[in-house]
């Protein structure tokens, strides 16, 4: 790590080692005190209207130890972690591993998902992935639905993909499956 990020990550004194806020900034590896909130962040997110809190009010919240609330936010499942606002940030704060770090804690600690669906959409990305080392649109989409039990609200979009062949019918896997299985072994 070089010395411009270490001093980055040193801690305030106010943050206690047992404290939501220090596992969000080790978990993250970002200290979102730099924030300075500046706005950036929420002026280059492209879903940022359908967020409860703008990026940088989660870091608000953070910094307020107002943790319950970043927790049961819908921000923190509505972020899909493109990295816009890590971009255009001039702290370079890394709002994706901060919000990522935000929803193992809640998740953890059996906080109710604001945005459930979205959620079951995770898992199911994640469960393709493990079982063929990449993503199959077709499969975690019908999964999804079967999950959610939302059949045809968007049944046009599915159709139009399949039709322009951006949904594959049967999966491919990797040949390293190995090296996946690595990724999702857990932690001893």
């Amino acid at each position: 790590m070089d010395k411009h990020r270490e001093k980055n990550l040193q801690l305030p004194l106010n943050i206690v080692s047992k404290d939501i806020g220090y596992d969000v900034i080790t978990r993250s590896n970002v200290n979102y005190n730099n924030c300075y909130h500046c706005r950036c962040c929420a002026g280059g997110c492209p879903f940022f209207q359908a967020m409860d809190y703008a990026p940088h009010g989660i870091i608000r919240l953070l910094q307020l130890h107002l943790y319950e609330q970043a927790l049961k936010s819908s921000t923190i499942w509505i972020c899909v972690g493109c990295n816009t606002c890590s971009a255009v940030c001039p702290m370079s704060i890394d709002m994706s591993a901060i919000m990522d770090a935000l929803r193992q804690i809640a998740l953890e600690q059996n906080i109710k998902v604001a945005q459930p669906s979205t959620l079951k959409f995770h898992t199911e990305v994640l469960n393709s992935i493990q079982r063929y080392g990449r993503t199959h649109k077709l499969e975690i989409m019908l999964r999804y639905k079967v999950k959610t039990m939302d059949f045809f609200s968007d049944m046009d979009v599915g159709i139009k993909m399949l039709t322009k062949r951006k949904l594959d019918l049967m999966p491919s896997k990797i040949e390293d499956m190995e090296a996946i299985k690595k990724i999702f072994k857990p932690e001893e």
